[in-house]
């Protein structure tokens, strides 16, 4: 794919956010790694997302260096550069602050596992890291470990917001809209404590549910 249409690829994908509620303001970002040349595209600094066009996107390399762009890039750049440099595998990276996701990373709580279309997607609960400050490689340090042994392709970090990985920078968007909506329904199961408490999956259920949705499930 050329640069030029990965950077379409990206804007298209950041209009997703506003549209699923992940995002408000300027919080929040995508990030898309050309296979080919390793180059990242990734959204600039600061501007709102109903200003942002294919042209302002920017490209940097794996160590966050830019390499096309007039605009300075996300301020978490680096831990995005880190987790594509850790996991080879991942051409896709997204950060929201997502409210239900973000209510359980206030707590330093994983979000629960309690449906089966959450362990079709993630293979069980959402992991929460530790706190990392924003600008560095830390968070993506905590990203990486935090994914390491979980089959879940995000996670939340303490008292921050989330983060999601995927083959391509749409299945990123994917797993960061599902985290949402798993967060959205655990919490509401959460609340109906007075009428018992939400009942967890067996792992043997977990196990053969994600191995179905990402082995047969689709076309």
């Amino acid at each position: 794919m050329s640069l030029a249409r990965l950077r379409e690829e990206v804007y298209e994908l950041h209009m997703e956010l506003p549209k699923y509620e992940l995002v408000v303001w300027t919080m929040g970002n995508i990030s898309a790694r050309d296979p080919g040349t390793g180059l990242i595209v990734i959204k600039p600094s600061g501007i709102r997302f109903e200003h942002l066009t294919p042209d302002n996107m920017v490209v940097v390399n794996l160590q966050g260096e830019v390499v096309e762009g007039s605009l300075k890039p996300s301020s978490d750049t680096a831990s995005h550069c880190y987790i594509y440099r850790e996991m080879p595998q991942i051409n896709g990276v997204v950060h929201t602050h997502s409210r239900y996701a973000t209510a359980f990373a206030a707590l330093g709580k994983p979000i629960p596992c309690f449906l089966t279309g959450m362990a079709d997607e993630c293979g069980g609960e959402i992991p929460c890291g530790g706190f990392a400050l924003i600008g560095g490689e830390e968070i993506g340090r905590e990203v990486v470990n935090c994914l390491a042994d979980s089959r879940s392709p995000a996670a939340i970090l303490r008292n921050h917001g989330v983060f999601s990985v995927g083959q391509s920078a749409e299945a990123a968007v994917k797993a960061a809209v599902m985290a949402e909506d798993s967060a959205r329904t655990s919490w509401l199961a959460l609340q109906l404590s007075s009428l018992g408490s939400p009942i967890p999956l067996a792992q043997e259920d977990l196990d053969r549910l994600h191995y179905r949705y990402t082995n047969v499930y689709g076309q």
